[in-house]
């Protein structure tokens, strides 16, 4: 039990340089490629942080792997994030095959039923997003986008400024 709760002194120094070291490469690392690395524009940018919280946390309890090779992993995931984000700003396709297509799941107050299912979605988890952005009723709504982080985004209504439907170009319809 004791050892449950406790640790000698001979694991604490260890896990307190490893956590030390890799968090001042997280943060180096960050400064060199940006702030993007720690983004959620992209399904891609959402692994990418999950990736480095894993090797963060199994770097700073384990023994393995060392700091020496959870930095070489870290400078692979930022540069790979990094050279994918360049592919896919460049490249259409490259981004066409790496990000989800944002899904429309109101047009004004109508429920695009069908685009609920495909993201897989309920009725009570819509109108808890409509809640949360303050709707008060669905005809403030203009828009409702399920984007490719996995975020709804609410737009409301407004008669002095109405919805440039650009904002909604690329956004998967019925």
């Amino acid at each position: 039990m004791k050892q449950w709760i406790f640790s000698s002194l001979d694991v604490l120094g260890p896990t307190a340089v490893s956590a030390f070291l890799v968090y001042a490469l997280v943060i180096l690392y960050t400064r060199i490629f940006g702030l993007r690395s720690f983004s959620k524009m992209s399904s891609f940018d959402f692994a990418m942080t999950v990736a480095v919280g894993t090797l963060l946390s199994s770097t700073i309890i384990n023994k393995s792997p060392s700091v020496l090779q959870s930095g070489v992993a870290l400078l692979s995931l930022y540069f790979l994030q990094f050279v994918v984000a360049i592919l896919r700003r460049k490249l259409s396709w490259f981004s066409k095959s790496v990000d989800n297509q944002p899904l429309l799941l109101m047009e004004g107050p109508k429920i695009l039923q069908e685009n609920l299912r495909k993201a897989q979605l309920s009725e009570d988890d819509l109108r808890s997003k409509l809640r949360e952005a303050n709707v008060l009723n669905y005809q403030q709504v203009k828009a409702v986008v399920f984007e490719t982080t996995g975020d709804v985004s609410v737009l409301h209504t407004d008669k002095e400024n109405p919805l440039d439907w650009d904002i909604l170009k690329n956004v998967k319809r019925a």
